[in-house]
């Protein structure tokens, strides 16, 4: 069945949109419009709110030649003229993120469905909201406290310091409770002692790199791909294919998923990707998680566009399968 779908994306995926292969959006819009979808695409600022509707300015999307395009006229709309949209801009999540994530409080979710509700991304913070999962995660503080933070690397030795609103490792250090910057760098991450951060134990295994683990929905995919810590760096840093490598998941890192996927999709948080080490999740990735299905479809020969399609085809039928069900008995 055609259907409208809207993918809100980050304004530097829309200003290099064509022959993007690295971007999940790429294929997801593609694969969409391979199947007779009509997809439109449109970034934060293009939402507003208008006589308590939702609106958007979005652009159509069209295939050619196997790439994708975009049709530079805007065209106005409510929300609600879409089937499904795709909220998936990347972070920080600021204020303009946070404003762009309100206009969706004017969107009737039994209409249009939301992947991932961005009333449910506002709300879940990817490092804060491990700790809905105390089991699976390692030790951690969350303050803004210098004194604090220092007892806790005084405790563990080596800790990780994460800002909680960044992503691709922006502003992630290494901490260690010899160094004698320490204080320097906590003071500086914390503006004084203002601003909360993360701190984690530090994992030995993360020398080897962090998995991550996508799901769909409640479903765990058996493909994986390792990040492997970048040139003269502790963590992931370069989107490179020496960087990658595939790996299977251990039994316990499915069970740990399965939880976690089942427990997110019940608040609309459908495309989640977990980074792991050592069978410890270190962050939820809920805003724009990245699928590498470039990197997933070079390592292990197969063209895992389809297997994400028929879990996104499946979950969108099945919402207006209810919908129908409940118009019908209403």
């Amino acid at each position: 069945m055609t259907r409208n779908i809207l993918f809100v994306i980050d304004d530097l995926e829309l200003k290099y949109f064509e022959f993007n292969d690295l971007v999940t959006d790429f294929w997801f819009i593609k694969e969409f419009l391979k199947r007779n979808n009509n997809v439109s695409v449109a970034v934060k600022s293009d939402l507003y709110i208008e006589k308590a509707q939702a609106c958007v300015q979005s652009r159509s999307t069209y295939l050619k030649d196997e790439n994708i395009f975009y049709k530079k006229e805007l065209k106005r709309t409510l929300i609600n003229d879409f089937d499904v949209v795709f909220f998936r801009p990347d972070p920080p999540v600021d204020i303009n993120y946070i404003n762009a994530c309100y206009v969706f409080d004017y969107v009737d979710k039994e209409k249009t469905l939301l992947i991932n509700d961005p009333t449910e991304v506002k709300d879940f913070n990817e490092k804060f909201h491990i700790n809905y999962f105390p089991k699976f995660v390692p030790e951690n503080i969350v303050t803004s406290s210098p004194e604090l933070i220092m007892n806790f690397v005084e405790e563990k030795k080596e800790t990780i310091l994460k800002p909680l609103n960044r992503c691709f490792g922006s502003g992630v250090y290494y901490l260690n409770n010899e160094d004698k910057n320490l204080l320097t760098i906590i003071n500086n991450m914390t503006e004084e002692g203002k601003t909360a951060v993360m701190v984690q134990e530090y994992l030995p295994q993360a020398k080897d790199g962090d998995k991550r683990v996508l799901i769909i929905g409640e479903t765990v995919m058996e493909e994986c791909i390792q990040k492997l810590p970048g040139d003269h760096n502790f963590k992931f840093s370069t989107h490179s294919d020496k960087f990658f490598k595939p790996v299977k998941l251990t039994q316990n890192e499915k069970n740990m998923a399965q939880e976690i996927a089942k427990r997110l999709s019940k608040r609309g948080l459908y495309l989640v990707g977990l980074d792991v080490i050592n069978e410890k999740v270190i962050e939820i990735n809920v805003t724009s998680p990245c699928y590498f299905i470039r990197e997933i479809n070079q390592n292990y020969g197969i063209h895992f566009e389809d297997k994400i399609m028929a879990c996104l085809e499946e979950m969108i039928e099945k919402h207006f399968s209810k919908e129908r069900a409940y118009a019908f008995n209403k």
